[in-house]
């Protein structure tokens, strides 16, 4: 079952620049092993196909990547400890 994202809340849009169309889901946290603990807490966010995989999209924009990367891990930290979140992904963001 997939999870709700604790990243994004409301009607599904781009989370990057509000379009409503052509939207995919980005998980903040990648590879596959990431992918699926990612899924599981809900760390992922609404983006349109321009946003996710375009050239300056956040799967080839480092900046866009970590800052992803970082609002999910505050957003993590919220729910859950720090301590949780390195033993799920190893690494701060913060």
């Amino acid at each position: 079952m997939a999870s709700k994202s604790i990243i994004q809340q409301g009607d599904p849009r781009c989370f990057l620049c509000g379009r409503r169309t052509g939207l995919e889901r980005h998980h903040v946290m990648a590879g596959c092993a990431n992918r699926k603990i990612a899924e599981k807490y809900g760390l992922w966010v609404w983006l349109c196909q321009g946003c996710h995989t375009g050239p300056d999209g956040a799967q080839y924009d480092r900046e866009k990547n970590r800052s992803l990367k970082r609002l999910g891990q505050i957003a993590f930290e919220a729910r859950h400890s720090h301590e949780e979140w390195m033993a799920a992904f190893g690494k701060s963001y913060l």
